[in-house]
C-alpha cells in the first residue's frame, strides 16, 4: 500500500526553484511512482501569494489543483490547529509559524505523512499526541 503524502510549502518552494534537496528528490520519486499527493488551502495560499508573474501564477495554480486538495470546514480546521499549537505551548514548545499547525491538522485528520523541510513539523510529530 502506498502512503498518501501531504507536500508542504517548503518542499514546493525548493521544487520550483530547482533546488536538489533530499526532500525534492523524494518528491520526484513520489511523482514518478504515482503516489497520491495532497495539498491543503494554506499550502496553496503560501505558494501562490509569492508568485509575481501572472503566467506562472496560473501555471502553478493549475498544477496544484490537479492534485488532491483537502478542504474542510474553516472553523473546525482553525480549532484543530489551535489545539495543536496550544498543546505544544503547554509542553514548552513554540511553533514558529502557526500555518504549520493548520497543515499538521490536515495531516493528522487524514492520516497523511508530510513531506517537508521544516523543523516545526519535527516538533509536532515528536511532541503532539
Amino acid at each position: 500500500m502506498i502512503d498518501p503524502i501531504l507536500v508542504d510549502t517548503s518542499v514546493w518552494i525548493d521544487f520550483f526553484k530547482g533546488n536538489e534537496t533530499a526532500q525534492v528528490k523524494k518528491f520526484w520519486e513520489y511523482l514518478e511512482n504515482d503516489y497520491p499527493l495532497f495539498v491543503c488551502p494554506v499550502i496553496i495560499q503560501e505558494l501562490l501569494q509569492g508568485i509575481k508573474s501572472e503566467k506562472e501564477y496560473k501555471q502553478v495554480k493549475n498544477y496544484l489543483f490537479a492534485l488532491n486538495v483537502l478542504n474542510d470546514d474553516s472553523i473546525e480546521t482553525a480549532l484543530g490547529a489551535s489545539d495543536i499549537y496550544r498543546k505544544l505551548r503547554q509542553k514548552g514548545i513554540s511553533i514558529r509559524k502557526s500555518n504549520d499547525c493548520l497543515i499538521a491538522y490536515y495531516a493528522i485528520k487524514y492520516s497523511l505523512k508530510i513531506l517537508h523541510h521544516d523543523r516545526d513539523f519535527d516538533h509536532i510529530t515528536k511532541h503532539y499526541k
